[in-house]
């Protein structure tokens, strides 16, 4: 997994292929089939690893949301287009880890009356917000625009899990 992370990282989601994964492993790609029977069940994996240091025990306390949204945005943020990848595997049904198991337990415990739907949306709202902040530095990086400041966006997506928190709180 950690050269597949390094090619992410490096190339992105666009170029990130069996062929180099391959290569960064000094074996031929057909070798690679062995261990993952196509690219998407690469994705996968990929996936799972970024999301496995995101799930955490959850507390008898609203509050556990808002520090598992942060801890998932964190790890999203470590590694280019992570956030793309993790809603493309998302979407797909793909992928071993699920990131709102912990959060559903807690709004079901909690009695909430839709805890996955809620779960759902908040993590749609940390990926999007993610695809957006990666997307925007890519651009800036590339000169495309002309100002991104990454403090602006961690205190948008602050205001914006502090607002899905105590709307969360209110119908529960």
């Amino acid at each position: 997994m950690a050269a597949s992370l390094a090619i992410l990282d490096e190339y992105g989601l666009g170029d990130l292929s069996m062929r180099r994964v391959a290569v960064a492993l000094g074996v031929q790609a057909g070798a690679l089939y062995y261990h993952v029977p196509n690219k998407q069940s690469l994705l996968a994996a990929i996936a799972d690893e970024i999301l496995t240091g995101t799930l955490v025990e959850p507390t008898a306390q609203l509050a556990h949301l808002s520090a598992w949204a942060h801890n998932l945005r964190d790890a999203l943020l470590r590694h280019r287009d992570a956030a793309e990848l993790v809603a493309s595997t998302h979407a797909l049904g793909l992928g071993t880890v699920d990131p709102t198991a912990p959060g559903r337990t807690l709004l079901e415990e909690a009695g909430h009356p839709e805890p996955e739907a809620t779960m759902a949306a908040l993590l749609h709202f940390v990926l999007g917000h993610v695809v957006e902040e990666q997307t925007r530095a890519q651009m800036q990086a590339l000169g495309v625009v002309e100002h991104f400041d990454p403090a602006t966006a961690a205190h948008h997506f602050k205001v914006g899990v502090e607002t899905f928190v105590r709307g969360i709180a209110a119908v529960g």
